[in-house]
Parts: structure tokens; sequence; C-alpha cells
């Protein structure tokens, strides 16, 4: 059982830069997925990073690309991500997820097992 928790949200204007973090508790196993993911009211769960715990694969949505990145901390336990060139679209509630073993490439949000609570991000106009 993994417990994850998010925090690092808050109101930034765009163009600005935050970072959020995920600590995990309970063993992270190399071979886990762990994934940055958003939603926005009306909008479906997005899928924005992730990585192979063990390291080595990490993809992005094309969304963010260049303007987000994903790392880990492996003897913390900690997730990160780094945005920057904030833009009011990237508005949402954005939480932290892993899934147990399998491809990282094209995980959707149903195949991860442990969620985060969800931080609020929001970037004004």
């Amino acid at each position: 059982q993994v417990q994850l928790v998010e925090s690092g949200g808050g109101s930034v204007p765009a163009g600005g830069s935050l970072r959020l973090s995920c600590v995990g508790s309970g063993y992270i196993y190399q071979s886990y997925c762990m994934g940055w993911f958003r939603q926005a009211p009306g909008k479906e769960r997005e899928r924005i990073a992730a990585i192979t715990w063990g390291g080595g694969n990490i993809y992005y949505a094309d969304s963010v690309k260049g303007r987000f990145t994903i790392s880990q901390d492996s003897p913390t336990n900690t997730l990160y991500l780094q945005m920057s060139s904030l833009k009011p679209e990237d508005t949402a509630i954005y939480s932290c997820a892993a899934a147990r073993g399998g491809s990282c490439s094209t995980r959707p949000a149903k195949e991860y097992h442990y969620w985060g609570q969800g931080t609020q991000l929001s970037v004004s106009s």
C-alpha cells in the first residue's frame, strides 16, 4: 500500500513558476510508474507527466512539454513537478498517482492504483 500526499499548489500569475511535491509513504518499487495528472472544471482528467521510479523513462503531454519537468528523489520518496511559463489554462487540480509495474508510456488514469488528494493550481492572466 502506498499513500501519496501532494503539496505546493497555489495562485500564480501567468508566466510564473511553481513546484509541486508528492511524498509517498510505503515502499515504491523501481518498476512503479509515477504520474502527475490534472483536472480542470468541466474537463477530463489529463495525464501530463510520468516517470518510471527506477529512472530512465519520462513522458510528457504535449500541452506541458518544454514547460514542465517531472523528477524524483528516491531516498525521500518524493516526486516533483516543476512548472514554468504557466498559463491560465494550466489552472486545475493536480494529483500524483502510482501504478504498480507495467508500461509507463501511455498508461491511462484508470490503470493507476494509488492517488493523492490533489492540490489546486490557479494561474491568473
